[in-house]
């Protein structure tokens, strides 16, 4: 085996309950603390109440649900500004961490990603087979960016053509569609059910308008160096995942984006516990990204995984496509985990299916964009059987 088919569920607000996840045929659980606010220390107690929800559900058959992975613990916006309360933050995040330990949970990921964890410009895009997917425009998120936010010097970010189809596009676009772009847009994070604010974003894209790409790499190393020794003493594997999408938006900066990123972030920070989660469908989305070069080059710094495809149509613009289709050359990635994990005589990793599509009788129900229930188990089945597939052929050469 060379995945640990794993879920992720938000909790018990979760419209997916434990019972449909074991149907799916997952055995450990992806999940968060969404309700303890950001940057305050995840305490054991509420940790025991999660992990004893899963205990509750396992004491009914045989089948056991494992808290295998943390998904996330969200770095605290000073740090990533490096403010000069940061030391506080990252206290109480290793305290965290401690407490994630001491309960047996050692995989935790996270991402360094400013403002806004993910970006898309359509959370429901119509596919030709009448499911939902999401969606990145280059020219509807100057549009936003342009006309809608109202950034300044937000035309400085784009090249004169998407600007020019931009400004073409706005004039004739619909109040619906203009409502739909900014929806999409000021998504609420999972657990934050207030969202996003115009000004809300305004407000958080102003504390970065002085902060460089190289300002907040060194942020990142700041927050690493002081985590990663506390981390590799527990046991507990830092996975961060990247950015999505990897390129910078709005005017902020991106710093785990490409190969060369993460060769820099693992060089200056060389445990084994400062990690990464390998996320095909963000890296994917740049052509730029050679997905089973990095695989091959950093397998052993890989504690997690995601697999979802995206099809990148242009430069900048994709949308979420079936698991085994799109531009991620599925297939060549998954035998590649496979030939490392032989080669390396290593553990299963946890693995995830990410995003899958809005589809069937889901189309009626409210989820979380990308995370309805049955685009999900059809992407986990089609990962389950490839898996099992290239594992059988490999054995047999």
């Amino acid at each position: 085996m060379i995945f640990e088919q794993s879920w992720r569920w938000y909790g018990p607000n979760d419209p997916i309950s434990l019972e449909h996840i074991k149907q799916a045929g997952a055995h450990g659980i992806v999940t968060a603390l969404h309700h303890i606010p950001v940057g305050e220390v995840w305490p054991v107690d509420e940790i025991k109440i999660r992990k004893a929800s899963l205990a509750e559900s396992n004491a009914e058959n045989s089948f056991a649900l494992n808290w295998n992975v943390v998904e996330s613990l969200p770095v605290h916006e000073n740090i990533k500004q490096g403010k000069p309360d940061r030391d506080i933050y990252i206290e109480k995040y290793k305290t965290s961490l401690k407490n994630l330990a001491f309960c047996g949970v050692n995989t935790v990921c996270y991402n360094f990603m400013p403002v806004l964890d993910w970006l898309r410009t359509n959370v429901n895009f119509k596919l030709e087979d009448g499911s939902l997917a999401l969606l990145h425009n280059i020219v509807d998120l100057a549009i936003f960016d342009i006309f809608i936010l109202e950034r300044e010097e937000a035309e400085a970010g784009y090249p004169k053509n998407i600007i020019k189809e931009a400004k073409e596009k706005y004039s004739g676009m619909p109040d619906s569609e203009r409502e739909t772009l900014r929806k999409s847009l000021l998504m609420a994070l999972p657990g934050d059910k207030e969202g996003f604010t115009l000004e809300k974003l305004r407000q958080g894209l102003a504390a970065y308008s002085e902060i460089s790409e190289d300002n907040l790499r060194e942020n990142l190393i700041y927050f690493l160096r002081a985590v990663i020794p506390t981390a590799q003493q527990l046991g507990v594997n830092m996975a961060v995942h990247p950015d999505d999408p990897p390129w910078p938006v709005l005017g902020l900066p991106r710093v785990v984006s490409t190969a060369e990123d993460l060769d820099y972030m693992f060089s200056q920070v060389p445990e084994k516990a400062n990690g990464l989660t390998f996320c095909s469908g963000s890296l994917g989305a740049s052509e730029e990204n050679d997905l089973q070069g990095i695989v091959n080059k950093w397998y052993s710094r890989i504690h997690f995984v995601h697999l979802r495809s995206v099809q990148r149509v242009g430069k900048m613009n994709f949308y979420e496509a079936n698991h085994l289709e799109g531009s991620v050359e599925m297939f060549e990635l998954v035998k590649t985990f496979c030939q490392n994990q032989l080669k390396f005589k290593a553990q299963p990793l946890p693995m995830r299916p990410d995003h899958g599509h809005q589809m069937l009788e889901d189309l009626d129900k409210s989820f979380y964009p990308g995370y309805s229930a049955i685009g999900r188990l059809r992407g986990l089945a089609e990962l389950r059987g490839l898996e099992f597939g290239i594992v059988n052929s490999l054995k047999n050469t």
